[in-house]
């Protein structure tokens, strides 16, 4: 019932995600913490906008407070990379952040980092579930019991102080201005229209584009738990509104952010929507051009191999991993690379925290403009000039458990590939199945660690063959009628 993907716990809102389910995870990391010997140094928790994320976190501290361990407890919905930066900033062991990112508004669920603001990585997502066995049979001692509660209230904890209120704003948004050429910004009188989409990003953005002396233009901007009906993810279909506003309003360019403010979403200042893919090639071509920051990228194996093109010409390399930012951060930590991401809209960059970060990317976004005195739309028309446009597509499917059984039996174990026209170079199974391409491209499939989807990728330079490679995958997984 609790189990952790690629991003954490995530659940539906009363289905699995409960209170009760809520307070297991918080005894077993509370078992967690104690074995380690690190009760001491207290644990912090966040909460983003969604349904239930106040509540849940409340719940939480009730937990720890029993177990007498110290809370740090943000007391507004903020940024999972402003608890991430709090986990870092203060030599925490732990964080908890109440967010489902950028799922739907249904769901909720629960990320854990580590020492450093990092994403638990597989062993320690893997120690958590085994005490959350050992937390069920201690919040249900008997078949009679309704569970273990908290012997007081939260306000008693905070009374005794074992849970501390605190708001790490100030802190963060300074982090992140300190990277940032502040100077050569304000003098640029940039117009920016922002798009939180109902989620956490409004008050640490708008306060650093107002240092930065940008006009900012908001949309979104209140408090919704259902995202305004759509998924609060900045994709070319959720960004209609906001590439309309850009040109409507002469924005020199327009930023979104999802749910939890870790991922970002971009539209260039004639209206286009610029891709995660576009942006990670844009920020990595910028520090190794304009910032003389040399080293090497890491990206997931879903992402585009643009990117690669770019650390060819300065010299660098790019280092491949599996989907889930754990792996980037881990893979940055051992390269000493300077920029990582995925294309699902994460990113970060050495000198920050170890997670993905849409705050900093956006800041970093502007001071690109700034400093090279481009538009975006232009910066992004010369990267695809000299590196090549690539068309990446991605494809989702719902499955039942059965074909799941079913495809991983023929893809994984049997090592069936569907017939394709392209000559194949290789075929990797680190995550799921990817296949390269003799003559350039790739496609991959995979099922995804956080939502119940098949994922077809492909990426090619001829966009008609990426929508037949894909379409051969699809017949060949799921049949022509799916």
């Amino acid at each position: 019932m609790i189990a952790f993907g690629t991003g954490g716990w995530r659940a539906i809102i009363g289905e699995d995600f409960t209170k009760e389910n809520i307070q297991i995870l918080a005894l077993a990391m509370c078992m967690k913490i104690k074995a380690e010997k690190k009760e001491a140094l207290g644990v912090a928790v966040g909460y983003d906008r969604r349904f239930l994320s106040k509540e849940a976190v409340i719940w939480l501290c009730e937990i720890f407070g029993r177990e007498g361990i110290r809370v740090y407890f943000i007391n507004r919905s903020s940024p999972t990379p402003l608890l991430m930066y709090y986990v870092m900033r203060h030599g925490l062991p732990y964080g908890l952040m109440v967010t489902a990112s950028h799922n739907p508004a249904i769901y909720n669920g629960i990320k854990v980092c580590t020492q450093g603001g990092r994403d638990a990585d597989e062993k320690q997502t893997a120690e958590i579930e085994a005490y959350i066995e050992k937390a069920e049979k201690a919040y249900h001692p008997d078949e009679k019991s309704r569970g273990h509660m908290p012997s007081k209230e939260y306000l008693d904890y905070v009374k005794d102080g074992l849970v501390r209120e605190v708001n790490s704003q100030n802190e963060y948004i300074d982090s992140i201005l300190s990277h940032i050429d502040v100077e050569t910004i304000k003098g640029r009188d940039l117009r920016v229209a922002l798009d939180p989409m109902f989620g956490v990003s409004l008050t640490p953005l708008s306060m650093i584009l107002a240092i930065l002396r940008c006009t900012t233009e908001t949309i979104n901007s209140k408090h919704d738990t259902l995202f305004g009906g759509k998924m609060p993810a900045p994709t070319q279909d959720t960004l209609k509104t906001l590439q309309n506003y850009v040109v409507d309003r002469f924005c020199d360019i327009g930023i979104a952010t999802d749910g939890d403010a870790d991922r970002i979403g971009l539209v260039d200042d004639l209206g286009n929507y610029l891709s995660a893919n576009d942006i990670l090639v844009l920020l990595y071509y910028y520090l190794l051009k304009y910032k003389h920051i040399r080293g090497d990228a890491v990206r997931n194996i879903a992402t585009t191999h643009r990117l690669d093109r770019v650390a060819e010409k300065f010299g660098c390399r790019v280092h491949e991993v599996p989907v889930g930012f754990k792996y980037i951060s881990a893979k940055m930590q051992e390269t000493d690379a300077i920029i990582g991401g995925e294309s699902s809209g994460g990113l970060t960059v050495r000198g920050h925290i170890h997670g993905k970060d849409g705050i900093y990317a956006a800041a970093l976004l502007i001071e690109m403009i700034a400093v090279t005195g481009k538009k975006l739309s232009q910066i992004n028309r010369e990267l695809k000039k000299e590196f090549g446009r690539f068309y990446t597509l991605e494809y989702d499917y719902r499955f039942t458990p059965a074909l799941k059984d079913a495809i991983l039996s023929r893809v994984m174990d049997k090592k069936e590939l569907a017939p394709v026209e392209e000559e194949i170079d290789r075929v990797s199974y680190l995550d799921g199945c990817k296949i390269y391409f003799s003559a350039g491209g790739w496609v991959s499939i995979r099922f995804s660690g956080t939502e119940p989807l098949l994922r077809i990728f492909c990426e090619m330079e001829d966009k008609g063959r990426a929508e037949a490679i894909c379409r051969s995958w699809k017949e060949f997984l799921l049949g022509e009628e799916y």
